[in-house]
């Protein structure tokens, strides 16, 4: 691994930017002693798409409170460890976060179960508060009214990932976090733009509810995001498209 260091005396700010010897097309910038407010974009649709896709999941966006800008972290149990590797070696590559792979940590959970994690964060970015803004508008998580714009195949492909659950012959989002009217403004954006029919279910408890995929879209769904997705996330869609499953 070669380091190129290059320093703005007037600003005191250090880039670095490292170049993978063994892959000289790849290279990954680490840049955290610049101020939020200098990292200013632009911001591409692949890693706005991913934002969206994994905020609708177990991801969130924080503004910090020692500077002006917005990160956003993510987190996945150990089980799930090569989907949270990838979605960090995007991340990293694109130069939104540290290059340093996330270790598995252990967490006291609920009853005082021991939980292994992997978790990592992106830099802070004063350019991406708007995302924060749209996001948190009245302090918990909703979904945006410019979702439809964001929520491309690879924001869906990272929506299943976080949050989907294979359920019998079908595909459920556990969207228990939204309202009713956040989960219709998914379902109806998934129609408009892709043809995808699903059914909005109650998760059991009050003003909790969950999207169910229609057996009839799944086909749609998997030739949408199968290019998107981890090999170890595919049993999620791909053994419920297999021929028997679809006479």
């Amino acid at each position: 691994m070669t380091y190129l260091v290059f320093i703005t005396y007037s600003s005191i700010i250090f880039i670095i930017i490292y170049l993978d010897t063994k892959n000289p097309n790849k290279k990954y910038s680490f840049a955290k002693r610049i101020r939020s407010e200098y990292r200013i974009g632009p911001h591409n649709k692949d890693i706005l798409s991913i934002f969206y896709g994994s905020l609708l999941g177990d991801s969130h966006a924080e503004k910090r409170k020692e500077g002006n800008g917005t990160r956003f972290s993510f987190s996945q149990e150990s089980s799930h460890k090569s989907y949270l590797l990838w979605l960090h070696s995007i991340i990293a590559e694109k130069g939104y976060c540290n290059p340093t792979i996330p270790v598995i940590q252990s967490r006291i959970g609920p009853g005082g179960n021991i939980r292994y994690i992997l978790r990592f964060h992106t830099f802070t970015y004063s350019s991406l508060n708007w995302v924060h803004n749209e996001w948190y508008k009245y302090g918990s998580k909703q979904v945006p009214s410019n979702i439809e714009e964001y929520l491309t195949p690879l924001a869906i492909a990272i929506w299943i990932m976080d949050d989907g659950t294979r359920q019998g012959k079908t595909l459920k989002w556990a969207t228990n976090a939204f309202s009713y009217k956040d989960c219709f403004l998914l379902t109806e954006v998934l129609y408009k733009k892709y043809n995808i029919k699903c059914n909005i279910h109650s998760a059991g408890k009050e003003n909790q509810y969950v999207i169910y995929v229609m057996k009839e879209s799944m086909p749609v769904l998997y030739h949408l995001v199968k290019d998107y997705m981890v090999s170890s996330m595919l049993y999620k869609i791909q053994e419920l498209f297999s021929n028997e499953n679809w006479k």
